[in-house]
Order: structure tokens, then sequence, then C-alpha cells
């Protein structure tokens, strides 16, 4: 794949199978981008974290970045319907499982990390892309053996004190703060330090997961976001 100023090369993995110097690479990168974020809390959830990092039911897409001479071989080698092997280090991932809220098969995005230099090129808006087609796909012999009738949202935490995410999600990519989300679900009780946010793919899953919300609208007003209230991850 190819955006501007990056060309990729994506690889698929599972948490119980990574390799040592990759799963090093993405506690890393996942320090570096929320330790901030999480300000105090970030030592407990780091461990919280690193032990969901491995899981067998963790699904990871690895972004690797590709050279340009690389990428113009792949070209040839696509051309002659030949596969090629170039993979280069890597620059984000997305962790992701198949899981239920609220008795719906939602495909749930645990983890979107860029590294800075791979931030600001689309990146992350199309890995989300790939995400939703993942999540939608009826078809998938992996989502029909551990849900029937295939995924029904997709579902993301983001942490109130990330500015550019929460927009980037709500505005640019259509989520919804979701009707599971402490904010909705005890709107009087202590304030959270996070979201969940999702996207609907079928009328149950709305009905379940999503409430109206005349206030989406108005956080995608220019300068109606109050980044003091709310921060986003990366993309």
């Amino acid at each position: 794949m190819s955006l501007p100023g990056l060309h990729a090369h994506l690889e698929s993995g599972r948490g119980d199978r990574l390799p040592v110097r990759t799963k090093q690479y993405i506690q890393n990168l996942l320090k570096l981008n929320m330790e901030a974020p999480f300000g105090p809390e970030w030592s407990d959830e780091e461990k919280i974290k690193r032990r969901d990092m491995v899981a067998p039911e963790a699904r990871y897409i690895f972004v690797h970045e590709v050279s340009d001479e690389d990428a113009d071989k792949a070209l040839e080698l696509r051309d002659v319907e030949r596969p090629c092997n170039c993979k280069g280090s890597i620059v984000g991932f997305v962790h992701y499982r198949f899981t239920l809220e609220e008795e719906v098969p939602v495909l749930y995005v645990y983890e979107l990390q860029l590294e800075h230099r791979a931030q600001g090129k689309g990146l992350g808006k199309f890995l989300m892309q790939l995400i939703e087609l993942i999540a939608s796909q009826r078809n998938s012999l992996l989502i029909l053996l551990l849900f029937q009738n295939g995924m029904g949202a997709v579902v993301l935490t983001v942490q109130r004190a990330n500015p550019m995410a929460m927009n980037f999600y709500i505005c640019k990519l259509r989520y919804t703060i979701a009707a599971i989300s402490p904010s909705k679900v005890n709107p009087l009780g202590p304030e959270k330090n996070y979201e969940i946010l999702c996207k609907s793919l079928d009328n149950e899953a709305q009905a379940v997961l999503e409430v109206f919300q005349l206030d989406k609208a108005l956080l995608c007003i220019p300068g109606s976001l109050d980044t003091s209230t709310y921060a986003v991850n990366l993309a």
C-alpha cells in the first residue's frame, strides 16, 4: 500500500505468536504514545495492557515501512502476479479482538498506535477502514466460527485526556459515544477518564449500542471540541 510520504506492507499476527522483538517494539511504542495521556494511572494500566497484548485472542495488523525501491519492486511483481517479500521496520500496529458487548458481537479495537513519523499521512484512517471491512465480512470463517451472524459493530476506547483522537474518531470517521460508555451509563456519577465509542454495522447493534446524540454534530463544529476535556490517540 502507498500513502503520501509512506510506502507500507501489512502483516497479520496473534498475541500468543509474537516474536520477542515484535513484542518489545509494540510495548515500547504503546508506552511512548500513551504514558502521558494516562498520567499517574499508567503504571497499573501498562501491566494490564501488556498482559492483553499477548493473549491468544489478540489479533494484530502490523504496518511495515517499505523503501521506495522495494515499493517499485512490489509493483513490478504484482503485475506478474508474484508476491513481494519486501518488509521493513514496523511503524505502527492495530490490536483488536472479536468479543461481545451487551450480547452484541463486536470487533473491539484495543490499540491503534503509530510512530510519530507515520502520523498525519492518512494511515490511521486507512487502518480503521480496514478494521471496519474485516468486521463487516459475513463470510469470514474465523468470524463465523466465533459468532454465527458476524460482527454487529466496531468498538474502541479513547482517553478523555487525548484531544486529537476524539476529534479523529467522531468527526472524521463518524463514530459515536456508545450507550455503554461511562458518561452515558451514569452521567451524574463520578467522571471516568475515558469514553467508549462505536460504529454500528446493523440495526440490532445500533439499537443496543447507540443513543441519539445531538451533541455528536456539535462536537464537529470547528472550535466546539473542548480539548481540555477530550484527547485522542494518534491517527
